[in-house]
């Protein structure tokens, strides 16, 4: 059996390119770190809130329905406040998608292009909510009826946003905020009850 010669790699060049590679993950791997320090060490110092939203006011303008109660319209007025309790941080919010429901039926849809809210301070959407005639099912029916009788309608608000925190050049992930709230109207002067109701942010 022929013994094969020895080798040696001493004395050889490394390819420039592994060093290249080697040097970029290195940068990219200290500027990560150095940025998660920065972001951890504003997140200390100004121990951020979530913002989040809250229905501010609720009024039933107009409910009506047929005889049958087989078919419903609304009108309604719903504000609702974008909150940013910050005293140093400024926020934002995005995909606010809301929902006004009556017995599991979306009744109008709330939306709200992306926007800003400054440090300790709000912003106010206000929502006209008008529907045309709503076909009702044997559980809405009841409903509507129960409710024409004891003179007290109930619906809800649902729906979600996304919030970021911000302290200068330095921004928070997204967060979802969900709203889940139930409100109360009085039929014959529309007022509303109920109304202490806030997002909670997952």
């Amino acid at each position: 059996m022929t013994k094969r010669p020895l080798t040696s790699n001493y004395g050889q060049r490394s390819n420039p390119v592994v060093w290249t590679v080697a040097i970029v993950c290195t940068i990219i791997a200290i500027a990560v770190i150095i940025s998660g320090i920065a972001v951890f060490s504003v997140y200390m110092i100004y121990r951020p809130k979530m913002p989040y939203l809250v229905v501010a006011a609720a009024h039933l303008n107009n409910l009506g329905y047929d005889n049958q109660f087989q078919t419903m319209d609304v009108d309604m007025s719903v504000t609702v406040l974008a909150e940013n309790t910050n005293s140093k941080v400024d926020a934002s919010f995005s995909d606010v998608a809301l929902s006004v429901r009556f017995h599991r039926m979306d009744i109008a849809r709330l939306q709200a292009w992306p926007f800003q809210v400054e440090r300790n301070s709000s912003r106010m959407l206000d929502y006209p909510v008008r529907s045309t005639p709503i076909p009702l099912d044997s559980g809405a029916m009841n409903e509507v009826a129960l409710a024409s009788n004891r003179g007290v309608i109930n619906f809800g608000i649902y729906g979600k946003a996304r919030t970021r925190w911000r302290v200068g050049i330095f921004r928070s992930v997204k967060f979802w905020t969900h709203l889940s709230c139930r409100l109360q109207f009085f039929i014959d002067n529309g007022t509303a009850t109920g109304r202490d109701c806030s997002s909670k942010t997952l």
